[in-house]
């Protein structure tokens, strides 16, 4: 019987570059995202205190 040649993938360590890539996507990918959640926070405080120096909104309970 003939052996037939398979072609195997060789496995490899990881790339340092690759990895170091991916660890500064994601990375930026999550501080955008928590800075977007900071902005909109920061005007949802800023909209209640404009709101409450017009008067429109009151933080007394009326009785």
């Amino acid at each position: 019987m003939a052996a037939h040649k398979i072609a195997h993938a060789t496995l490899k360590g990881p790339s340092v570059v690759k990895e170091i890539c991916i660890g500064i996507t994601l990375g930026l990918l999550a501080g955008g995202m928590w800075k977007m959640h900071h902005w909109n926070e920061q005007r949802k405080v800023r909209a209640f205190y404009d709101m409450l120096d017009k008067g429109e909104i009151s933080v007394v309970a009326e009785e």
